[in-house]
This record gives C-alpha cells, sequence and structure tokens, in this order.
C-alpha cells in the first residue's frame, strides 16, 4: 500500500513538474508530504481550529490574517483528516447515542425545511456555508473526543481563543473603534465581520466563561493555570460588559450563579452576596447609558418592544408553515409579510426559541428542545457517575483523582453552558449557530467515556455502593 502511495505521488510530481518546472514547486513536493502526515496524526487538533476560526472569527478580529485564507485551508485540512480516519486508517470509531438520533432528526427538519423555505436562496446560502458545517463538525468532535486530556485540550484553546478576542474588544473600547451607539463595543464592523454586532459578540465572548471557571476549581492544575483561567474569566467578564448586551450579563450572571452555587456552601450567604452584586454588575455594564433600550425610554423601551414585534412576527411565521417554518435564514427576510408593525425596516429575531420556532416550526422547535432535555438528563446522571468514580479513587489507583476532579468540573462548564444557552437564548439567536452543538459534542463525548469508566469498573462500583 505504502509502496503505491509512493510511486502514485511520484507520478503526480513528474507531470506537475514537466508543466510547471519551478524551484518553489520542488521545494513543497518534499515538504507537502511531511505536512500531510503530520496532520493526519493531529485531527482532533485540526477539527477543533476549524471551529475556533469559524465561531470566533480570529481572522477577523485580526485582519492581517484575511488574506492567508486559514479558514479555508482549515476547512480543507478538516474534510481530508476526516476522510483519511474514517475510510483509510479507520482510527475513528462512530458509535451512536439517543442524544445524536434528536439531533439527526432535527438536522433533517432543517434541511426539509430548506426545500420548502420562501427564500430558497438564503436558506441553501447558509445551510451551505455554515450549518452543514456545524453538523459534520459535530460528528466529529464526537467520535474524536475520547481522553481527558482531549477534553482539557478543548478547554484549554476555547478559552485562549476567547480570551484573545476579549482583549481586542477591550482594546478597541479603549481606543473608541467601532462604538456601536456611542458605548457599545464591536470588532471589525467596517469590514462586516459577524462579531461587527454588540450581541453576537457577547455571544462569542459568553461561550468560553464556563471553561474559564471550570479550569479555575480544576484543583488537579497547577496553581499557575488556575490563576491565568480565572483572569481570562475576568477580561471575558470585563469583555461581555463593555458590550452592554442584555443576554450576555444574564449569561454571565447563570454561568457564575451556577458555579457558586456548587462551591459555596451556605446558600443563604450566596443568595445575599447575589442580591447585592447583580444591581453593582447593572451598574458597571451601563445599560442605562446605552441609545437604545437605556434609562432615556420611558416605559417599555425602543429595544424590547422591537423584540416584542419580532417574536410576534416569529410566532405567526409558525403558524403559517408549522411543520416547517419559513426556512433556515428566512426569517429577517419574511419579517415585512409578518410583522404587526412595520417601520420600513425588517428586523432579526433576538431569540433562540422564537427563531427556531419560525425557521422550522412548532416540529422543529418540538424536537429541538427534546434533544436539550436528553442532554441535560445525560449529563446530570454522568455528574453522579463522576462523583461516586472519584469516591472510589480513594482506594482505586487504577483510576486518576485529580483527572476525575478535572473532568467534574468540566462537567460543570459544560452543564452551565447550557443554562446560559437557555436563559440568555431569550435574547441572543443561538439555534443555528455554534455555541449549543459544540456543548452538544463535547457533552455527548464526555457522557461516553464515564459510561465506558463506569462499565469497566463496574465490579467494584458494585461492591462500593453495597
Amino acid at each position: 500500500m505504502k509502496l503505491l502511495i509512493f510511486i502514485g505521488y511520484s507520478i503526480i510530481v513528474g507531470v506537475i513538474w514537466y508543466l510547471m518546472p519551478s524551484p518553489i514547486f520542488v521545494i513543497a513536493a518534499f515538504i507537502a508530504p511531511a505536512i500531510i502526515v503530520k496532520l493526519t496524526k493531529m485531527p482532533y487538533v485540526i477539527c477543533l481550529a476549524f471551529i475556533i476560526f469559524s465561531f470566533f472569527r480570529v481572522h477577523e478580529a485580526f485582519p492581517f490574517l484575511g488574506p492567508l485564507r486559514i479558514p479555508q485551508l482549515l476547512a480543507l485540512a478538516t474534510l481530508g483528516v476526516l476522510m483519511w480516519h474514517l475510510f483509510v486508517s479507520k482510527e475513528i470509531k462512530c458509535y451512536w447515542t439517543p442524544q445524536l438520533t434528536w439531533f439527526a432528526v432535527f438536522f433533517s427538519l432543517v434541511t426539509v425545511g430548506v426545500v420548502f423555505s420562501s427564500n430558497p436562496a438564503e436558506a441553501i446560502g447558509y445551510f451551505n456555508s455554515i450549518y452543514i458545517k456545524i453538523g459534520v463538525l459535530a460528528l466529529a468532535i464526537v467520535w474524536l473526543s475520547k481522553s481527558p486530556k482531549d477534553f482539557l485540550l478543548a478547554s484549554r484553546l476555547l478559552l485562549v481563543s476567547g480570551v484573545v478576542i476579549a482583549c481586542v474588544a477591550l482594546s478597541n473600547k479603549m481606543n473608541g473603534i467601532g462604538l456601536v451607539e456611542g458605548t457599545r463595543v464591536t470588532i471589525g464592523r467596517d469590514i462586516g465581520s459577524i462579531l461587527g454586532d454588540p450581541n453576537d459578540l457577547s455571544l462569542v465572548l459568553l461561550f468560553p466563561c464556563g471553561f474559564g471557571l471550570s479550569l479555575f476549581f480544576s484543583t488537579g492544575l497547577s496553581k499557575v493555570e488556575r490563576y491565568l483561567a480565572g483572569l481570562s474569566y475576568f477580561l471575558l467578564v470585563s469583555a461581555i460588559i463593555a458590550t452592554q448586551s442584555r443576554g450576555g450579563l444574564l449569561g454571565i450572571m447563570v454561568i457564575s450563579g451556577y458555579f457558586a452555587w456548587i462551591k459555596v456552601k451556605s446558600k443563604a450567604l450566596l443568595i445575599s452576596g447575589a442580591a447585592i452584586l447583580l444591581p453593582i454588575l447593572l451598574v458597571l455594564a451601563g445599560i442605562s447609558d446605552r441609545a437604545s433600550g437605556g434609562s432615556a425610554e420611558e416605559g417599555i423601551d425602543e429595544s424590547a418592544m422591537g423584540r416584542i414585534y419580532a417574536w410576534g412576527a416569529a410566532y405567526r411565521m409558525a403558524l403559517a408553515n408549522p411543520f416547517t417554518g419559513v426556512g433556515i435564514n428566512n426569517f429577517f427576510v419574511n419579517y415585512y409579510f409578518f410583522s404587526a408593525h412595520w417601520d420600513g425596516l425588517n428586523h432579526a429575531v433576538h431569540s433562540t426559541w422564537f427563531g427556531i420556532l419560525a425557521e422550522t416550526g412548532f416540529l422543529g422547535l418540538s424536537v429541538f428542545i427534546g434533544l436539550l432535555i436528553s442532554l441535560l438528563k445525560k449529563l446530570k446522571s454522568t455528574q453522579q457517575r463522576i462523583s461516586l468514580l472519584i469516591l472510589m479513587s480513594e482506594n482505586n489507583v487504577a483510576l486518576s483523582k485529580s483527572s476525575l476532579i478535572t473532568i467534574q468540573c468540566y462537567s460543570f462548564a459544560l452543564f452551565a453552558g447550557f443554562l446560559s444557552f437557555m436563559v440568555s437564548g431569550t435574547f441572543l439567536t443561538q439555534g443555528f449557530t455554534w455555541p449549543f452543538y459544540i456543548l452538544m459534542a463535547l457533552t455527548i463525548a464526555l457522557c461516553q467515556y464515564i459510561e465506558s469508566l463506569y462499565l469497566t469498573h463496574n465490579t467494584d462500583i458494585q461492591v462500593y455502593s453495597s
């Protein structure tokens, strides 16, 4: 097999050299095999790198990276290594779970909705450029995340990526670059970046917050890494505050509150502290200074009314198309036809739940909620198993207590991420973007790993439990 590959590669190099003789090509021909071999040995890193550039938009935060076409190169590398490990080396061991069945059904409904969408061009464009990549990469992360070191690597890379974006956001805030309404920070607004919307930027920054606290509370890690994780969380929160996004602030409160609830023994003290800190957080965020949704607007502010009108339009879209919705990415173009209030502009839905309702119908929303509930129930039972394994590790050298504690904190990060998704999703549109599906993939992989570990020590567990 190796001989055939070598002969085939030599023939290809010879033909290209005959057609385009160049010293640069000779150098590239020698380097390429080494790069390809190296890439095939780290498919998980390649997949994570592609997700990071697709979700965090690092190349848009640093425009000088644009000409390098890094997302496109990572897309090709990801596809290549996945095909290699699936069909040639067969090192990727595929498995299926009930949660993946829920996901497959929802993905199928979205696909059918594309066919019956009111504006096929918009639906097909978004589906092909974003959503199908999310579906493929979610499965890749499920099957490639196999061990504690994989979970730890994902936490670190996602946190570092978030901190990089947070630093750019804070720099823009201090220098008055790309501010919306005079106070709300953005990134890359002048080049049409997704991060140019403060709500979308807060969503990107919110996602790694749970992983920051996870690493901070992981006693199995070094103190230096834990303190750096705590500093990273502080930078992320500061950047979210600079966006003045109410959905982002809700997300911070939920993630911080969840970890505090786990770690603080005195619940009365915790509730009292929260009652004091929440108003301070709102003041620091400067929500009242916003041009929209600030204290200058009496009664129900313009921002809130805009959301109410959008949610009403979403409900009417679902009534008109209960089984397929108007199609993915079709809410905006249908707003005029279904809104009870027209101010001359189409508007975004600004809600995960109403967005899914409008674009996949009542059936799609029901399946999505079923998927979410299934993930939460599975993750909760997995956390109980981790706690039992930690207790067992005291008398079982085959179990690493420090590793299990790190995994436990990692599971807390995932659960906090889902809680944040549910709460902040009231104001942020996340139904067809990366965060939920990354959480889904990492959760399924973690649950599968703990289940295999649990079955391995099943006899010991029965003895220990009795």
